[in-house]
């Protein structure tokens, strides 16, 4: 199992209260997380990527094993660390300063 960590407003949509366990077929990367992810939660379709471009939205970024992995491709494989569930894939919500 994958753990996922969500935003508070995105738990909120989804209906939960802490972090989600989400099981992948195949290669774990962040693009086969957030397929898993939408599809068990579908109302998270379009919240935390584009639904036709699956490009990231603006102001959402991946972290796992404390690395930023927002620019990394969607198709590059996650830390083994994740994988096996001792650390969680972490999706968060960026505020812009000013």
């Amino acid at each position: 199992m994958i753990r996922v960590v969500i935003p508070h407003h995105l738990r909120t949509l989804a209906q939960v209260n802490s972090e989600v366990e989400i099981s992948i077929d195949g290669l774990a990367t962040q693009g086969a997380v957030l397929d898993a992810l939408e599809s068990k939660y579908p109302m998270l379709r379009g919240t935390i990527r584009d639904q036709v471009t699956k490009q990231r939205r603006p102001f959402i970024r991946f972290f796992a094993c404390g690395e930023d992995l927002s620019l990394e491709s969607p198709d590059v494989p996650l830390p083994n660390a994740v994988v096996i569930g001792a650390e969680p894939f972490r999706i968060v919500g960026a505020m812009a300063g000013g």
